[in-house]
């Protein structure tokens, strides 16, 4: 490991898409920064990673939607062109045909990042392997969802955190007003309301007859599955996330006993004069408040390995959800990421060692530009405490604000999982008609952003 001489403001360490947007914006702001990536160094190299280019996208090539009146990751894109956004300056450069997505030249894309770092007075890029988190000095940690073995044991002794580097098990989300709750209810299993359980809390019940629970379990066992890489193969996953076909695998009454047992649950739908507040139902799906705003409910044990049309399809053939919308999808991957809620405080610093903040995947947001934009604002939160400026939060009503809040303390910790920006985390718009409702979502976000910029340029001293 290369020693740290170089004269620098600010350490960061990781090359992608997060740490080459931070070493932007801040080396923007006249700040020096010295940017440590591991790959180009002796044989270092991450499984999924095919060049040492800065950057350098690992799976697909598109950004998704750039539709800035519709969709949230559009908005994003607006949000983060508006701050001078590295990503987006050179995924313009990059970019190639797709309709209505952004999608770049992965190549182009990478050199293009790279081309502009390397060309900025205030960047010093290093090749190295950094193994320890820096003791003293601003630092940004923007390692990815594949950080090094010995840098991922120093996070965990920093954090208290087990959540590293093991498969990553997600559980669908579904938006709460796409729930038809004329069939459903809420209410906890035996009634228990205590926040040291799991019980804890209300929670969505979706009921199944035998005939519908027998349907699902062998859409289960049928549906199509996605496979691990060649690289994941070998990194074990705990019991406790097991995919929901893997224990349908294991006999069809095992989900009945498991995620999907009604006992304690009083079906207001099947009321008899033996049973008079309803009763249980053969199987049933649950769903838990996800976010504190209520608009997004996950399914509880619903991780699973199922292709995402496969997925839909399945999952819309439960009572209640036949219309659902799904602010996320399951999966089950490799994956490194912080219980951000837990141990970075609302500036993405680390509760424990303040002098050190964390962006993109590793603080648990999802794709690309979700990365690109934690990064981007921990460099401008990082280039504001370097002024000695307080930092200006951005309104949770943007796309860049509602990430924000979701990651450091919006969204529930004892569930947290990666998560894509959706409309369901930002503040609702209950006036206003559903058919109209994003273009008043991103309407809202661009004139608060607006005023965001100008009172935080206004703050900047001449």
């Amino acid at each position: 490991m290369t020693s740290h001489a170089t004269s620098h403001d600010v350490h960061i360490i990781g090359g992608g898409l997060a740490g080459s947007e931070a070493a932007w914006q801040l080396a923007q702001t006249g700040a020096r920064v010295r940017l440590s990536e591991m790959r180009g160094s002796g044989d270092n190299m991450t499984p999924a990673h095919q060049t040492d280019g800065l950057a350098e996208l690992v799976c697909s090539n598109s950004f998704r939607s750039d539709d800035d009146t519709r969709n949230a990751v559009g908005l994003l894109h607006h949000e983060m062109r508006a701050l001078d956004s590295l990503v987006m300056r050179a995924g313009h450069a990059a970019r190639v045909p797709a309709g209505s997505a952004m999608a770049v030249d992965r190549d182009v894309f990478s050199a293009e990042v790279e081309k502009a770092l390397r060309a900025h007075p205030n960047v010093t890029i290093v090749r190295e392997r950094v193994d320890e988190l820096p003791q003293a000095g601003l630092t940004i940690v923007a390692t990815g969802p594949l950080t090094a073995e010995a840098l991922a044991g120093s996070i965990v002794r920093a954090t208290g955190s087990e959540r590293l580097a093991f498969f990553d098990a997600i559980a669908p989300i579904v938006h709460y007003d796409s729930i038809d709750m004329s069939k459903v209810w809420i209410q906890s299993r035996w009634n228990k309301r205590t926040e040291a359980s799991n019980e804890g809390g209300d929670y969505i019940n979706c009921p199944m007859t035998q005939e519908q629970y027998l349907a699902f379990h062998r859409g289960l066992i049928e549906g199509e599955k996605t496979t691990f890489k060649q690289w994941e193969k070998d990194t074990p996953y705990f019991d406790g996330c097991m995919p929901i076909e893997v224990m349908a695998e294991r006999g069809v009454e095992t989900l009945r006993y498991g995620p999907m047992k009604g006992v304690g649950l009083d079906n207001p739908f099947d009321v008899t004069p033996e049973f008079p507040q309803g009763r249980w139902p053969y199987a049933v799906v649950q769903l838990r408040q996800d976010n504190k705003l209520g608009t997004l409910w996950n399914m509880v044990g619903f991780q699973t390995k199922l292709k995402y049309a496969a997925q839909i399809e399945l999952f819309r053939t439960i009572p209640g959800l036949e219309n659902a919308e799904f602010a996320r999808l399951g999966g089950l991957h490799r994956n490194t990421f912080l219980n951000s809620p837990q141990v970075l405080d609302r500036q993405l610093r680390l509760k424990a060692a303040p002098h050190i903040r964390f962006a993109g995947q590793v603080t648990g947001c999802e794709g690309y530009v979700e990365s690109a934009a934690i990064g981007l604002v921990a460099g401008l939160m990082t280039a504001a405490e370097l002024a000695g400026r307080a930092w200006q939060s951005l309104p949770a009503t943007t796309a860049l604000g509602a990430l924000l809040s979701h990651i450091t303390g919006d969204a529930e910790a004892e569930t947290f999982q990666p998560m894509n920006v959706n409309f369901g985390l930002f503040p609702p718009l209950h006036e206003v008609g559903k058919k109209v409702r994003k273009e008043a979502y991103t309407a809202r976000a661009k004139t608060d952003l607006a005023r965001w910029i100008s009172a935080t340029r206004e703050a900047v001293p001449a």
